[in-house]
């Protein structure tokens, strides 16, 4: 039995916090405190719950499990593939991916070029370079210790760090009063949703057998033990995720006291970071963004990879991820702001049977012989957050909408969570069959 050592395990840690920490992680922090002004730190305790609490334990749940196939299983075979295949596509080429391109972009080439520059053209041609170097780097994906852990997350961290350092040197208004209705009436459950947007639960669903691989590479064979440095791991970059949000979030308020009006935290940052520093503040955004972006694009390409190689040999592991870099970065080309519509209703649908299942997991020990619950809460959740996200898309008939907006916590945006409830007292309560593992 090999043991890793404490430095190797932070490595570790360092690589999940950079496959986790992208754009949304950089953009939706400061947008909250903008947003939320003197009620910021409420808000921030619903964000930590579902951008780190839910994550971490994530990452747990699956590594205890022996992987997302086989949690997914606890419900049916077939909802296990057809959710894991859903979640990949979504944190994978469908939406994250290409979001890391255009984020990116969208704060290292148009603030420096004129207002006359060939935008279209320079994002196809930043799409390409970009893309073709997170290629490079994700076709060793055992490496990803080594590249991310050891050289571009320390470096990120030292940016973020300064920027927040600046922020408390120089003097700016304090926290402004909130700037939205929603933050005023239930900061705490807007940040909760806000949460939502970072994808890092469903992305710690997949991320797992990424970090498996290195931690196997590092000579660790044991089940028992792999799954012990994947938790570890899970933690200390909980913990780095935690630190970074909440200075994140202070620049965001102190931002919101000084540039009020701002309506996304990458306008929050372009406010803030340049008056702190002036031009090199500038230089200085760019690069944080830029390399956060690329930690989690190679992971998500690495993960997505991986998964698809192993339902779908034929094609080979560097095959996946050359389709997989090719199709992100034609749909990173159709626009930040088009990415990012298409992704609220994805995630409003999925995020709830994410959390439900992590849930169920966390409680196995005690559910493993009530195997039905787990069917049966996910039912109940995925149906509920399905009509609610009909609903908002306004495609339910009146009565019905009706009858959702009245459920506890509905006006929140958590109204799937009674549906949830009655679904896990419905599979106790249910003849249960053979024991699932």
């Amino acid at each position: 039995m090999k043991k890793l050592s404490g430095r190797v395990q932070l490595l570790l840690g360092f690589t999940l916090f950079s496959m986790f920490f992208g754009a949304g992680n950089l953009i939706f922090p400061p947008g909250v405190g903008a947003q939320a002004g003197n009620l910021t730190w409420l808000a921030m305790v619903g964000m930590a719950v579902s951008a780190v609490g839910l994550p971490v334990l994530g990452v747990v749940a699956v590594a205890r499990a022996g992987g997302l196939d086989a949690l997914g299983n606890r419900v049916h075979p077939f909802f296990s593939r057809m959710f894991t295949i859903v979640a990949y596509l979504a944190i994978g080429p469908c939406l994250a991916i290409p979001r890391t391109a255009s984020t990116s972009f969208e704060m290292a080439v148009p603030p420096f070029v004129g207002p006359d520059a060939p935008i279209g053209l320079l994002q196809l041609l930043y799409s390409l370079v970009f893309f073709s170097l997170a290629l490079a780097v994700a076709l060793r994906p055992e490496k990803l210790t080594d590249r991310l852990g050891r050289i571009l997350c320390p470096i990120l961290l030292v940016l973020i760090v300064v920027t927040f350092v600046g922020s408390l040197l120089v003097p700016l208004k304090g926290y402004g009063p909130p700037q939205s209705e929603l933050y005023a009436a239930a900061p705490v459950a807007r940040g909760f949703l806000d949460g939502y947007q970072t994808m890092d639960t469903i992305a710690a669903l997949v991320f797992g057998i990424i970090i498996a691989l290195n931690i196997r590479a590092r000579g660790v064979e044991e089940d028992g033990d792999v799954v012990r440095c994947t938790v570890c791991a899970g933690w200390m970059a909980g913990v780095l995720l935690l630190a970074v949000y909440a200075m994140l979030a202070h620049i965001g308020a102190l931002s919101g006291g000084a540039f009020p009006g701002a309506t996304n935290g990458a306008v929050v940052l372009t406010n803030l970071v340049p008056a702190l520093f002036g031009t090199p503040g500038s230089v200085l955004l760019a690069a944080i963004f830029v390399i956060a972006c690329f930690n989690v694009c190679v992971g998500l390409i690495s993960s997505c990879s991986e998964y698809f190689n192993v339902i779908c040999p034929k094609l080979s592991y560097r095959a996946w991820a050359v389709l997989f870099a090719a199709v992100s970065m034609l749909i990173a080309n159709a626009g930040l702001d088009l990415i990012l519509r298409v992704s609220v209703p994805v995630l409003s649908i999925i995020y709830p049977a994410a959390i439900a299942l992590i849930a169920l997991a966390l409680f196995h020990r005690w559910l493993g012989r009530r195997p039905l619950v787990y069917p049966a809460t996910v039912l109940f959740t995925g149906v509920a957050s399905i009509l609610y996200t009909m609903g908002d898309l306004g495609v339910l008939p009146m009565a019905l909408a009706r009858f959702l907006g009245a459920l506890p916590l509905a006006a929140q945006g958590l109204g799937w969570l009674l549906p949830a409830l009655v679904g896990v007292v419905v599979g106790l309560l249910l003849p249960q069959g053979r024991k699932k593992t």
